[in-house]
């Protein structure tokens, strides 16, 4: 599903589309040869899927197709108890269900409403014992070039799985949560990929949908360092980069937010 939301500066109407459906973006940037390296391995959730991929990864995300922070998505994984069987999680509650057929019956009462996927789930790394993936943000520039213009952690409360802001996530400055999983140059460098990464998936997407502007990349990282694009948004808040102690961060996703006709000026938002 697409939409363009027009927005007036001066007398020039500019349209900035926006994609809800994560299921079409991935389908096209599985077209990629480059970003495939970079996706876990996701599927339209049903029985099925739900089965093979907990067999073969142990633990996924069930998320909505169209959603927004972090809302609905649930951790399902293989306990090491068979007595437990799996464990499900959607914000802080946690259940437990002997059999497959227990865990999938909860599942479909749920996402009989609306469509799901089901997605290899990647393991995060932690800060303080808690999991943190990154946010990127990438814009049009004022030459109509892509440009990743914002990096920011994003740490999870301590109770849920996603770090969504809005689900109790706490924005944070990337170097502190990669102190003790990386040094300097080695950040410097993983940070240069997620940049690359980031501007690939904006032109691979402005192939089927030419008309966005800005993209919200959210990326999980692994115990390896290896980059996973979770989800792509574009409608992204750019006011999380506020938490940010370099504050020309902001100013310069808002500068560019402005150029491109989303806001008409200078926003009053704290």
């Amino acid at each position: 599903m697409t939409c363009k939301s027009s927005i007036l500066k001066g007398e020039k109407s500019l349209s900035i589309q926006r994609v809800t459906s994560k299921w079409a973006k991935t389908k096209v940037m599985l077209k990629s040869d480059y970003l495939r390296s970079y996706m876990p391995p996701t599927k339209l959730f049903g029985r099925g899927s739900l089965q093979s991929m907990l067999s073969e990864y142990g633990m996924v995300y069930v998320k909505p197709i169209n959603g927004t922070f972090g809302n609905g998505v649930i951790r399902v994984e293989r306990t090491t108890v068979p007595a437990l069987g799996y464990r499900y999680q959607l914000g802080t509650k946690i259940l437990f269900f002997s059999t497959l057929d227990q865990l999938y019956h909860k599942l479909a009462g749920q996402t009989k409403k609306r469509s799901y996927l089901v997605q290899k789930g990647i393991h995060l790394l932690k800060h303080q014992k808690r999991r943190f993936d990154i946010r990127v943000m990438v814009q049009k520039n004022p030459h109509n070039e892509w440009e990743a213009t914002g990096i920011i952690g994003r740490l999870a409360h301590p109770a849920k799985i996603v770090t969504n802001y809005h689900s109790g996530g706490t924005p944070m400055a990337l170097e502190r949560l990669m102190g003790d999983h990386a040094n300097a140059s080695e950040l410097a460098a993983f940070k240069n990929k997620l940049r690359k990464v980031s501007i690939t998936i904006a032109n691979q997407l402005q192939g089927a949908y030419p008309n966005i502007k800005e993209l919200g990349v959210d990326i999980a990282i692994d115990a390896k360092l290896h980059p996973w694009i979770l989800e792509v948004n574009t409608l992204p808040d750019p006011f999380i980069f506020r938490k940010l102690p370099d504050q020309n961060v902001f100013h310069k996703v808002y500068r560019y937010a402005v150029a491109y006709g989303r806001f008409k000026k200078r926003s009053s938002r704290p």
